[in-house]
């Protein structure tokens, strides 16, 4: 029988180390697992984190591994690439830092054994991702387990798969499950019993046949579907390899039976029911461990969610660990997975982007939660898409399809590409990562371009896969773009709510993200290293204001949320206190006294404030209480105004003399003026083709557009951070550059 046993324990692990030691080191460091060298480095801004060649060693005894005649290590996740030496002798190499793989190890197992292996997340031209706005942690940072089985067993080798694949078919009241499995070193007068459980562990069925028959049809009368977040239930099909009664070898598959379409006019459908996907795009480090997750963080992450109310989840931006799928059938959760092929097509990476995405499938294929298989994300960054690109696109595409006929393919398109870009046509659905409101452009501008493109490819199923925009602790009663504020980022999620919600004919829409997330290259907001657009912060303890938008709009559980309560003091007069429920009405109180109840179909409650001296808010909505409180102060409290960290330069150190331009002046104003325009095409001329600034960044029409909104300090500081993600090269925009830019500013009339 098979025997897996957890190998987490008890490693050395070295990043100084520049080869494999023949003995057990004595002097590195020890660790267990998960681990990854970048848990600090990864998040504390600068794009300088370690990414190259580290090390890890363990000794095992052959006496203290269960009996059998075959030995696999199988690791469930090791970023980016990896080798593996048993006794010095290399035993695999593997590319791809978010799936599981296995190692057969038994020819050179001896009485004593040292294990080592190899990691690397340096960066190269073949293994995806390679730029991405977030960090690509290193290390052995999910489990390693040994599986020990006997010669004859469920396939170990291919791909990192189960061994079974479990295809159940609706028709009707009932459905048809196929059970496949797959066998090595199988014999004929073997047999094989396959068995589908209920939810209870009832059998449903039992089917006892020759081992050469790997492939059985079930029949379920009157079917137990999965269906989502109101009942996701699941069987299970266990398959028993035997040589007359002996079991030799056994695995099961958790399966759910349900029906869905994707329709370009009416989104979702589950089981013949409109089921509109409204969720969050989901990455799964968090603060101080990176990649090196627990079962209990997943579990946190998951609960998050479903207290959001969230019906769907985008598992961006690369293979996610088994256990969140699994939560994720348990939940009722509709995922979208997805592979790493993200950015810049590499032509050089096409293997690596079959080996992923076959993994991705194989060791994923059996979980009912996933619908769609993503292709790529942002593929066309720098530009429009090429032949090379599409013809990777479109043989992943076939691949797909089939390995798996009964899901679809999507890709995730970054808002410059052009609608009419013949990539857009190869996948079955697509969806734009869009940000009017935070990069350029204005909050208004979505909702028209979704109905733009729903006008000229109808038959297309559009969805968002990506919207959002970043907050800190920073806040305003006047909240502007750009600005980082709780209040700017809960008035962003307010409006597209309020766009995106009520057209039925988006398929999907995933929040840009659930949490904050470590992006290394990253230097903005006031705290470096992170992408803040999380709806919760990386450590996961607090729930920012636009969680509970949508918490609003999407939860069943009755509740009243005031917003602004890190926002206490305040210099107006009147303020505006703004609150989130899911309930119909709500009444607000100011030290006990009402200031009248509200109704709101769009479950935000907007209330003006007298604030004179300290002041306790409540808000009432049914059975449901929130407290809060404001204080009025003569002057703004300078811990809520952004301030950035390591920033050459902040807005509030620019000159702005009243009536001519400056830094702070966005684009699209600066060059609408003659003179502001041909200053901006001199900085730009300079920028884009690697001069003092050392950036060689594509400027296409598209991209201009989406800047016009930008201050030219913004744009300044984003195109850097842009620059750091595609080089490990610092670019050198310096202060005085930039002050030598505003005095030219400050001589244009507006």
């Amino acid at each position: 029988m098979r025997q897996k046993m957890n190998m987490n324990q008890k490693w050395a692990f070295s990043k100084e180390a520049t080869e494999v030691p023949e003995t057990m080191p004595q002097k590195w460091y020890w660790v267990n697992l998960p681990h990854s060298w970048n848990a600090i480095d990864g998040q504390d801004g600068g794009n300088d984190y370690y990414r190259g060649t580290c090390y890890y060693a363990k000794e095992i005894e052959k006496s203290e591994l269960p009996e059998a005649e075959q030995y696999y290590l199988e690791f469930c996740g090791v970023n980016s690439s990896a080798e593996v030496y048993v006794n010095g002798n290399l035993m695999a190499h593997h590319d791809g830092g978010y799936s599981t793989w296995r190692v057969n190890i038994t020819e050179k197992l001896e009485k004593k054994n040292l294990i080592v292996v190899a990691v690397d997340n340096s960066a190269n031209d073949r293994v995806y991702p390679q730029n991405a706005d977030f960090t690509f942690y290193g290390g052995i940072y999910r489990d390693v387990n040994l599986i020990a089985v006997g010669k004859s067993h469920f396939d170990l080798d291919y791909y990192g798969g189960s061994g079974v694949q479990v295809t159940p078919e609706v028709k009707g009241q009932n459905a048809t499950v196929e059970v496949e499995t797959y066998l090595t070193n199988a014999r004929p007068e073997q047999s094989l019993v396959y068995t589908i459980l209920e939810k209870d562990g009832t059998v449903v069925e039992t089917k006892k046949v020759s081992a050469t028959e790997t492939k059985v049809t079930f029949g379920i009368p009157q079917v137990h579907l999965w269906n989502g977040k109101k009942d996701p239930y699941l069987y299970t099909a266990k398959v028993e390899l035997l040589t007359g009664e002996e079991v030799l070898d056994d695995v099961s598959a958790r399966f759910g039976c349900r029906s869905f379409e994707i329709d370009p006019e009416k989104g979702f459908i589950l089981n013949g029911e409109s089921y509109p996907l409204r969720g969050v795009s989901r990455h799964q480090d968090r603060w101080g461990i990176g990649n090196a997750l627990l079962p209990e963080h997943h579990k946190e992450d998951m609960e998050l969610i479903l207290e959001m109310g969230a019906t769907t989840i985008r598992l961006a931006h690369y293979q996610h660990d088994a256990y969140f799928y699994d939560l994720c059938d348990e939940a009722g959760m509709v995922v979208w997975a997805e592979i790493p092929y993200i950015s810049k097509h590499m032509p050089g990476g096409r293997e690596n982007t079959i080996s992923q995405m076959k993994e991705l499938v194989l060791q994923n294929y059996n979980h009912p939660s996933i619908v769609v298989w993503g292709l790529s994300n942002e593929i066309t960054m720098s530009g429009d898409s090429d032949e090379d690109l599409r013809e990777n696109h479109n043989l992943l595409n076939d691949m797909v399809h089939k390995m798996d006929k009964t899901r679809q393919t999507s890709i995730a398109v970054v808002s410059m590409c052009d609608i009419h870009d013949p990539y857009i046509q190869i996948p079955d659905v697509v969806s734009y990562n869009h940000y009017f409101g935070w990069y350029g452009g204005d909050v208004s501008m979505n909702g028209p371009w979704l109905d733009k493109f729903h006008e000229e490819f109808p038959n297309i199923p559009i969805g968002v896969s990506e919207y959002g925009c970043e907050a800190l602790n920073w806040h305003s009663s006047d909240p502007k773009q750009g600005d980082y504020t709780e209040e700017y980022q809960a008035y962003y999620h307010e409006e597209l709510i309020k766009q995106l919600f009520t057209r039925p004919y988006l398929w999907a829409t995933h929040v840009w993200n659930m949490f904050d997330f470590g992006a290394d290259a990253r230097n903005e907001g006031g705290e470096n290293g992170q992408n803040h657009k999380g709806l919760v912060t990386f450590d996961r303890k607090y729930k920012k204001d636009s969680f509970y938008a949508y918490k609003a709009w999407l939860s069943d559980d009755p509740f009243v949320h005031i917003c602004g309560k890190r926002y206490v003091d305040r210099v107006e007069n009147i303020t505006k206190i703004t609150v989130y429920s899911n309930l119909s009405e709500v009444e607000l109180f100011v030290n006990g006294k009402s200031l009248g109840r509200q109704k709101s179909e769009e479950h935000f409650f907007y209330f003006q404030v007298p604030n004179e001296g300290e002041s306790t808010l409540e808000a009432v909505a049914g059975e449901c209480r929130d407290e809060s409180r404001i204080r009025k102060v003569a002057e703004t409290n300078e811990d809520y105004v952004l301030k950035e960290k390591g920033a050459i330069l902040n807005w509030f150190d620019v000159t702005s003399p009243e009536g001519y331009f400056s830094l702070n002046d966005k684009v699209g104003d600066i060059i609408a003026n003659e003179e502001g325009k041909a200053l901006f095409a001199g900085m730009m001329k300079q920028m884009t083709s690697g001069g003092a600034a050392g950036m060689k960044l594509e400027m296409s029409d598209k991209m201009m557009e989406m800047i016009n909104g930008f201050t030219i300090l913004r744009m300044v500081n984003m195109m850097g951070m842009m620059s750091d993600m595609q080089s490990a090269e610092k670019t050198v925009i310096t202060k005085e550059m930039l002050l030598e830019l505003n005095a030219k500013l400050n001589q244009i009339k507006k």
